[in-house]
């Protein structure tokens, strides 16, 4: 299998999408631009469900659900909103053979009729905050879709918080960015830079818009989540308002943030090698794969039963494991199967193992030769769970020092234009949206984000050289 994958250094695109497939995370559907998310596929989705589940719980949220279709009058009401989305939105016309009195909108996003609802339920300060989030589908129609990466129908989940104050909003904004950021580097290995979007990138209807931005294996940036205070625009739109303490009517700050499917194909694009997955342990749907290895019916039963009992005393520790014993391929069709899957440890259990007291292991994370070592039997589970810690941190390590190596500072246009075919340029910009355009057009690079943790200064924008008293990444982007 591994043989017949596109080379990731040649032509990244086509490795990336033979992956999906062969691996067997999503294939096409008969719709264009919508994906068949296939189980393997859909456990590492729950994987990154659950981790950022989680953290929304200890942070004080609930998770409700809300309806799929979405009046046209509901987007209308907020200008940027609509104008943002109108592009990607499918409408609904008819409905039981007749003509709809007013058109649906198939939900691209739910802050109109999440607005809806909080105008009924909040009247009071003691109603606030409301902290709710959401596990949906939602639908946008994409001209050009990607696997995982953009399609028309994806899942997500949609944050959406309403507040006294702005100051509470932005708090809020804030932390949500942190919990995907935490996320990405603990959960998903995958190092991120934190910032803030520039006015021409935020959201539409945004006050602010902030989001986690991460290099893919070809150098390109990703936008793997993004949180938006929205001010009070969706408020006033909605007519959400409170009755505060000195018995005055006040509008809502509200907040809303989200990550899609989308992490899924950062995940692999981070990680991935010329043999496939390479998936960090926190998140692999399998985390130790064992390969039992025997011939004879006398070595398959005693190989068998030291299998068995290893893989019962990982599972009882919480591991993740798969026994392999699918007698139709050899071991070594097996070995490049697995690693296909990106399965982080292999164990190999042969008649030599069992009578030598020892388990043979393959780390995904490292070459093929310098990843294999002995394990004791004896104390096998405390040794296995040490590798997946060290695999873990490993695939973000790399990851880190691909990205570090790839992010540069130019010294002037010409220099910028240059660094952004095959990388990232971190410069100094004016913030001017002008100047921003002028930019993608002629170097195909967006910014990326404005890092919130830089130092402070005054220098001249690289493209115009007006003021600039902020850097920005740009980069070429999914």
């Amino acid at each position: 299998m591994a043989q017949r994958l596109a080379s990731r250094g040649r032509d990244f695109s086509a490795w990336y999408n033979e992956i999906v497939q062969k691996a067997e995370l999503a294939d096409y559907s008969p719709v264009r631009g919508c994906m068949v998310i296939r189980p393997y596929g859909y456990e590492l989705w729950e994987a990154v469900k659950g981790g950022l589940d989680r953290r929304f719980k200890e942070t004080g949220h609930e998770n409700a659900y809300f309806p799929l279709f979405i009046p046209m009058s509901f987007l209308e009401r907020e200008s940027e909103h609509v104008e943002g989305f109108s592009p990607q939105l499918a409408v609904v016309t008819h409905g039981g053979g007749k003509t709809l009195e007013e058109p649906l909108v198939v939900r691209p996003t739910s802050e109109t009729i999440i607005g809806h609802m909080y105008a009924q339920w909040v009247q009071s300060y003691r109603d606030l905050p409301i902290l709710i989030n959401q596990w949906a589908n939602v639908v946008r129609w994409e001209l050009r879709t990607r696997l995982f990466l953009r399609t028309m129908e994806f899942l997500w989940q949609e944050g959406h918080t309403v507040h006294a104050t702005y100051e509470e909003a932005e708090e809020e904004t804030l932390n949500i960015l942190g919990q995907y950021a935490d996320f990405a580097a603990n959960d998903a290995a995958i190092p991120v830079v934190v910032g803030r979007k520039s006015e021409a990138e935020k959201f539409p209807g945004a006050l602010f818009s902030y989001s986690i931005e991460a290099m893919m294996g070809d150098k390109r940036a990703l936008q793997a989540g993004t949180s938006h205070n929205l001010g009070q625009n969706f408020a006033k739109a909605f007519e959400v308002s409170y009755l505060d303490q000195n018995n005055e009517m006040q509008y809502c700050w509200g907040t809303s943030w989200g990550v899609s499917t989308r992490m899924v194909g950062a995940i692999i694009m981070v990680h991935g090698d010329d043999q496939g997955l390479r998936l960090p342990p926190v998140v692999a749907p399998i985390q130790v794969v064992i390969v039992p290895i025997h011939r004879g019916e006398e070595e398959r039963r005693v190989v068998a039963e030291s299998v068995t009992s290893l893989a019962a005393e990982l599972k009882d520790s919480g591991v993740r494991v798969h026994i392999d014993d699918r007698a139709e391929y050899t071991p070594g069709w097996k070995f490049n199967d697995w690693e296909m899957r990106g399965v982080p440890l292999r164990l190999e259990v042969g008649p030599r193992e069992v009578a030598g007291g020892q388990v043979a292991s393959a780390r995904r994370d490292a070459a093929r030769k310098s990843g294999k070592k002995p394990l004791l039997r004896r104390g096998v589970v405390s040794e296995v769970k040490q590798l997946l810690s060290e695999i873990q941190q490993s695939l973000h390590d790399q990851a880190l020092a691909f990205r570090d190596s790839h992010i540069h500072e130019p010294a002037d246009y010409e220099e910028f234009k240059e660094i952004v075919q095959d990388g990232w340029a971190y410069a100094w910009w004016c913030g001017n949206p002008e100047c921003e355009a002028s930019i993608q057009e002629e170097t195909k690079a967006t910014s990326r984000n404005i890092p919130l943790d830089q130092e402070a200064g005054e220098e001249k924008c690289i493209h115009c050289g007006e003021k600039a008293v902020e850097r920005a990444y740009f980069a070429r982007a999914y």
